[in-house]
């Protein structure tokens, strides 16, 4: 059966989201932006469906999917509320709100569904956490909707009570890595190294240790032995990073990343 999706902002995740769809051939497209140039854009590269209004969207489709800034999602869900009924599955992107103010905004009328994509799903590589804890949803609802966000990389199932713990580490994350990465740039450029020889040196490594970590069956520790040699250059460098308590530092930095999003998510 056909299945309808609607995007409510049709924004770089928003945009994300639709490309992970586009091979598929058992859903229709629809989408409403007050910028009309990405409706354009999205009709013209993923034949989505431009519709004149949110309220319309909500109408026409089975799942809507909110993907506006955060400040924004409140009127937007309340403006199409009476849209909604237990046919109707709203799933929201927007970091940082949780279930409890969807179902409040809708006032319980549908299935709610909240995901957290993280930045790499751009290309199709992102690790979301779908949270499917609300009542409303149906099993079809609780089958589609991960199957939807698996178009777009990993998909896991969690209980809302752990997003914090995801935002710390997986949402927040690709910032830690580009940190790092920019670092290792400027190590290279200090050595002598051109910035785009140093940049595309980097990315490769980054790339090269990303595939080899997730397609060999050693543990990412026994990885890392495999390079430090003993009384060689690795353990030099490592030594120090661990003099420096890097690693504690590290950890600490995803900590603060957590509770932040505990303080973002009681305001």
């Amino acid at each position: 059966m056909t299945q309808s999706i609607g995007f409510i902002g049709v924004g770089n995740m928003g945009t994300a989201i639709l490309k992970g769809l586009t091979s598929r051939d058992d859903i229709k497209l629809h989408g409403f932006d007050l910028h009309t140039d990405n409706l354009v854009r999205a009709g013209k590269e993923y034949g989505l469906v431009a519709q004149k209004s949110a309220f319309d969207l909500a109408k026409a489709c089975d799942y809507i999917i909110v993907a506006v800034k955060p400040q924004h999602a409140e009127p937007v869900v309340r403006g199409i509320a009476t849209a909604l009924d237990s046919s109707k599955c709203l799933i929201s992107i927007c970091a940082g709100l949780s279930l409890a103010k969807f179902e409040e905004w809708t006032e319980s009328r549908c299935g709610v569904v909240r995901v957290m994509p993280n930045t790499p799903a751009l290309v199709n590589e992102g690790v979301s956490a779908i949270c499917l804890d609300n009542v409303n949803l149906s099993d079809e609802m609780k089958e589609f909707v991960p199957a939807m966000f698996k178009g777009i990389g990993q998909a896991h199932i969690l209980p809302e009570k752990q997003f914090d713990a995801f935002t710390g580490v997986i949402g927040s994350g690709p910032a830690y890595v580009f940190y790092f990465m920019e670092a290792m740039i400027e190590s290279g450029v200090a050595l002598g190294l051109t910035r785009s020889q140093a940049t595309e040196m980097v990315e490769g490594l980054f790339l090269g240790s990303a595939k080899l970590a997730a397609e060999s069956d050693l543990s990412i520790s026994q990885l890392r032995e495999m390079v430090t040699s003993p009384g060689g250059t690795t353990i030099r460098a490592l030594m120090h990073f661990d003099r420096q308590a890097i690693r504690g530092d590290i950890i600490d930095g995803v900590f603060e990343s957590y509770f932040r999003s505990i303080e973002l998510g009681d305001k």
